[in-house]
């Protein structure tokens, strides 16, 4: 058999098709938004409902703060210094009195002077655990809803599978000291101390679930860093008078010696007093021995004695100053604000964990959708079927609206001819005139749910409204118009002599209301068309229609009705947008080529974005 020009045009790649097409404009993000729209929606209400089922489950926590200032000390030497002398002693004085407020010994005092191990309200700020927020969402839909009669059985199970914590701690109590460390961590969790800017005051934050409590403690922490200031200062003042008696004692001993010894030695009038006679308190006799001895007069024992006057002089009067003061000795900090209750709780933020849920359920929303989007396989743009397949998209045939599974009916290019759904079967229709000598169409899809019947009668229909003499041919005997859905009470079946030959003219019915011929299908013959032969057979006895249409068999039934499609000027592939799969359309169209059939290209049913839109748009515009 000859080929046609047609089939030389279909074999040739698509223009681009193997170029790389990774740029992603615009409209594929609108795109990619619109087709998982209600997924990434479903992600946010997922994220918004944990979000609310979270804040409404955990327990209030309150802030209450005061704020001390600490008085630097800085060396009388010092304060000439340059400023940034001044800034590092300054950093480091008040990093010291910030260990010292974050110590366990402040924790302790204060755990101590409120008796915090006692008091049921002071525990940390953990938050319940996820079996007690789904207990406590249980019985707070009870209580709501006044369901505790009917709902007993089950209010009495959340109570044993999800114990309280207090009634876990009743079972196993805990050592004293397990209890002070574990009250120590509450606190320190609780405790939070800044420094405000880079001045000298210091904020200090306890957070708890009891507002009073949490004015109580921040108070106590404050005070009981003041009362450490003075009692670690009044211990070193008491340690340095302890330290001045000694020293005084020794001082005096060595001085009584001494003037003890020149009062001798004046008393003798000898100017020889051996060594061992005149040795002072805190000289040893042992150095001398192996030297020479010298004579020791009156005037160095003179001065030894008023040396150790001197001392002790010196030490009573640092005594005497140190006692004086012990008395007025304050600390180096001093409240300036005192904490009161807090009237709103600081957590949990409702509208920053609201926040937080939806945008965290719109990243896993968008991320399920590109993970779905990369392991889908199935045909959703024209640009997917140039890249795979090298063949050209020819329509896009949008939903039917209020239609069930989204197809028009069969004769919907005439009940709505200005529907998207007629304009784009039109722009099929002048593709196939484009496309050269096309007399003889064939239609096939991958499945039997594509759309192939509804496209071979609304296309057959256009054709018989132009006038052309129209003949549908179906080789598909599960079909839609094969199952009499044609010869329904909707269309006026009328049946009269096509001018072919009588035998295939008893067959032929004329479809009034659509405008075309209609080869009935039967099981008789039906296995008679899909024999090469006899359709080729056929397709001579019918030369006198202008244009013939044959539905041929899906693909999925088997490739035996492939084997009419050499036999045809062109064949378009039907395939439904996002159910049909890349893999089987392709390996459909290359079954086509192999068998030397001139393949016009594909055409998709229900797309719920055509790309088309936009150049209709660009059409429609004034000129200018």
């Amino acid at each position: 058999m000859l080929d046609r020009p047609s089939a030389a045009t279909a074999h040739k790649p698509w223009l681009g098709a193997d170029a790389p097409q990774d740029f992603i404009s615009l409209a594929d993000v609108v795109s990619f938004a619109r087709q998982y729209l209600f997924s990434i929606l479903a992600f946010v209400i997922a994220g918004i409902v944990c979000a609310t089922f979270y804040f409404a489950t955990s327990d209030p926590v309150y802030s209450a703060r005061t704020q001390i200032l600490i008085e630097p000390k800085i060396p009388r030497n010092l304060q000439q210094q340059p400023a940034e002398v001044n800034l590092s002693l300054d950093t480091a004085q008040v990093e010291s009195q910030l260990a010292v407020l974050r110590s366990q010994k402040i924790a302790m005092m204060v755990i101590d002077d409120l008796g915090l191990m006692d008091n049921p309200t002071f525990r940390d700020l953990d938050g319940p655990t996820i079996g007690e927020r789904f207990r406590r969402a249980w019985m707070s839909i009870v209580d709501a809803g006044g369901l505790h009669t009917g709902n007993a059985a089950l209010t009495d199970f959340f109570h044993r599978v999800l114990p309280l914590p207090d009634r876990m701690e009743a079972n196993s109590p805990p050592l004293e000291s397990e209890r002070r460390r574990h009250a120590v961590e509450i606190f320190s969790g609780g405790l939070d101390v800044q420094r405000v800017g880079v001045s000298y005051a210091m904020d200090i934050t306890f957070q708890s679930h009891d507002p009073a409590l949490a004015a109580r403690v921040a108070n106590a922490t404050a005070e009981a860093f003041v009362r450490e200031q003075v009692q670690t200062t009044t211990a070193t003042a008491s340690e340095g008078i302890a330290w001045l008696e000694r020293r005084m004692r020794e001082v005096g001993d060595q001085m009584n010696s001494a003037t003890r010894v020149a009062q001798q030695f004046r008393a003798k009038h000898d100017y020889s007093i051996g060594q061992d006679e005149t040795s002072v308190a805190g000289q040893d006799p042992a150095l001398s021995e192996g030297q020479p001895t010298h004579q020791i007069t009156l005037e160095q024992l003179e001065v030894t004695a008023d040396t150790y006057r001197k001392m002790y002089e010196s030490l009573l009067a640092a005594y005497t100053n140190s006692v004086d003061q012990q008395p007025y000795l304050i600390a180096d900090a001093r409240v300036i604000t005192s904490a009161t209750s807090p009237k709103k709780a600081s957590r949990p933020r409702k509208t920053l964990i609201l926040a937080f849920g939806a945008l965290a359920g719109m990243v896993a929303g968008i991320g399920f959708a590109v993970a779905r989007r990369g392991l889908d396989r199935n045909v959703r743009t024209p640009r997917q079927i140039r890249r795979e397949l090298g063949l050209a998209c020819i329509g896009e045939l949008p939903p039917v609206s209020f239609r069930r599974g989204g197809f028009g009916r069969l004769d919907e290019v005439l009940r709505n001819p200005d529907s998207s759904f007629s304009g784009s079967l039109r722009s099929v229709k002048a593709i196939m005139g484009l496309a050269g000598a096309t007399r003889r169409i064939g239609i096939t899809s991958v499945s039997p749910g594509d759309g192939k019947s509804t496209i071979v009668s609304n296309l057959a229909a256009l054709c018989g409204a132009t006038g052309t003499a129209t003949l549908v041919i179906n080789a598909d005997d599960k079909s839609a118009l094969a199952n009499e859905r044609v010869f329904s009470s909707d269309f006026n079946v009328i049946d009269r002599d096509s001018g072919s030959p009588k035998d295939v003219g008893k067959q032929i019915r004329f479809i009034e209301k659509t405008s075309f011929y209609y080869l009935k299908n039967d099981v008789s013959n039906s296995a008679n068309l899909l024999v090469p032969d006899n359709m080729e057979k056929l397709l001579s006895e019918v030369g006198g229609y202008g244009i013939v249409i044959v539905e041929l068999p899906p693909f999925s039934s088997g490739a035996e009705g492939l084997a009419l499609c050499p036999l045809l000027d062109g064949v378009i592939v039907v395939a439904q947008w996002g159910v049909t799969s890349l893999d089987q359309l392709e390996d459909l169209t290359q079954t086509l080529k192999n068998t030397n059939s001139s393949v016009l290209g594909v055409l998709m049913t229900r797309v719920r974005t055509v790309s088309a839109h936009r150049y209709r748009k660009r059409a429609g515009q004034a000129p200018r």
